[in-house]
C-alpha cells in the first residue's frame, strides 16, 4: 500500500471516530425525543432483539434494552467529561506548579503559614464534629480566623519573612501515593461509603484521576522551564503568572490535547466498571454497566452483553484514535 492510500485509510479511520462519538453525543441528549417503553414489560421478559416494540430486546425485568443503551450514554457523558474536564484542570495547575516553582522558587510569608495552621486546628476541633453549632459556619469562622491571625502576625517582623514552599515535594509525594494505590478499589472502597449519587462520583473520581494529567503536565513545564525564551522572560522581570499564562500554559497544550481523549476512555470505562459491580450510580440510572450486569442473571441473552460491549469498544478506540490529529492530503508534483 502506498503512502498515501495509507493516509487516505487513517484520515478515514480518524473521521469514523469522530462520527461515532458525535452520534453517541447525539444519542444521549436526545433520548428523550425517542418513543420509548418507560415501564417494564413483563409479558416480554428476555425477549429477543427485533421484537415488536423493542428493537434491542429486553432483560429479565421488561426493560428496554435500546432505550438503556440511549440512556446509559447519557449516564457515561455525565459522569466522564465533566471529571475528565475537572480532572485535567487539577492536574493541569498542580503539575504546572510543581514543574514551574520547584522547590525553592515559591516563597510565602510566614504568617501566611500560621494563619493556614490555626485555621485548620480551628476547623478541625471546633467545626468538624457533626454536632458542633458551627458546623454549618465553619467555612466563614475558618476564613475569618485565619484573615485575623494573618493580619496580626504581619505586625511582627520575624513572622513578615519568606519561607521556601516545596511544591515539587508535596505534588510528587501525592502523586507517588495515588499512584501506589489501586483506583479501582480506591474508589470503590470510598463510593460505598457516601450516599451514591452523579455529583459524589464526579468529586471522587477527580479527586483521584488527576494524577496521569499532573505527572505529563510537570514533566512538560521542567523541559520547558529551561529553555532560552522562558529564561529571557524570567530575566526581563515578567511577573510568574503572566509567564506562566502566555508563555508555559500554551506550549503545554499538546500534553493536554492528547491526554484528555485518553482520560475520556478510562473514565468512560470505569464508570461501566462502578455500575456493573453496583456502586456509586443511584440504582434507578440507566448505564451500561448495569445492563452488563444483567447478563449474568440471563446469561441465554447475548444481547445484554453484546451490544454495551460493542458500544463501550467502539467508543474507547474512537477516542484513543482521535488522539491523532487527520493527515493532511499532500501532492506530488511531477515535472511536465
Amino acid at each position: 500500500m502506498t503512502s498515501t492510500g495509507l493516509r487516505t485509510k487513517r484520515n478515514w479511520s480518524w473521521h469514523l471516530s469522530l462520527g461515532w462519538l458525535l452520534l453517541l453525543a447525539a444519542a444521549a441528549l436526545l433520548a428523550d425525543l425517542f418513543s420509548l417503553p418507560t415501564g417494564p414489560d413483563l409479558l416480554r421478559s428476555n425477549a429477543a432483539p427485533l421484537t415488536p416494540g423493542h428493537l434491542l430486546g429486553t432483560d429479565s425485568q421488561g426493560q428496554d434494552v435500546l432505550r438503556g443503551m440511549l440512556y446509559g450514554a447519557r449516564t457515561a457523558l455525565l459522569v466522564s467529561i465533566p471529571t475528565t474536564l475537572l480532572a485535567s484542570a487539577l492536574g493541569t495547575a498542580l503539575g504546572v506548579a510543581a514543574g514551574y516553582w520547584g522547590n525553592t522558587r515559591l516563597r510565602i510569608p510566614k504568617h501566611w503559614l500560621g494563619s493556614v495552621a490555626v485555621a485548620l486546628i480551628f476547623y478541625i476541633f471546633f467545626a468538624a464534629p457533626a454536632n458542633s453549632v458551627l458546623a454549618g459556619w465553619w467555612p466563614w469562622c475558618t476564613a475569618g480566623g485565619g484573615l485575623l491571625l494573618s493580619v496580626a502576625l504581619s505586625r511582627f517582623s520575624q513572622w513578615r519573612t519568606t519561607v521556601a514552599l516545596p511544591v515539587d515535594s508535596l505534588v510528587s509525594a501525592a502523586i507517588v501515593f495515588l499512584a501506589a494505590l489501586p483506583r479501582l478499589l480506591l474508589v470503590v472502597l470510598v463510593a460505598t461509603a457516601v450516599t451514591p449519587s452523579v455529583t459524589t462520583l464526579v468529586l471522587l473520581l477527580t479527586l483521584t484521576f488527576w494524577v496521569p494529567t499532573a505527572r505529563l503536565i510537570r514533566a512538560e513545564v521542567r523541559r520547558i522551564r529551561w529553555l532560552p525564551y522562558l529564561e529571557a522572560a524570567v530575566a526581563l522581570g515578567l511577573p510568574a503568572h503572566q509567564i506562566l499564562l502566555r508563555h508555559v500554559l500554551p506550549n503545554c497544550w499538546h500534553v493536554v490535547r492528547t491526554a484528555v481523549p485518553l482520560s475520556l476512555a478510562i473514565l468512560i470505562s470505569l464508570e461501566t466498571t462502578l455500575s456493573f459491580l453496583g456502586v456509586g450510580l443511584p440504582p434507578e440510572l440507566p448505564s451500561w454497566g448495569r445492563l452488563l450486569a444483567a447478563g449474568r442473571i440471563a446469561p441465554s441473552c447475548w444481547w445484554l452483553i453484546v451490544f454495551p460491549t460493542i458500544a463501550l469498544l467502539l467508543t474507547a478506540l474512537s477516542l484513543r484514535r482521535l488522539v491523532a490529529a487527520p493527515e493532511p492530503h499532500s501532492r506530488v508534483l511531477q515535472a511536465p
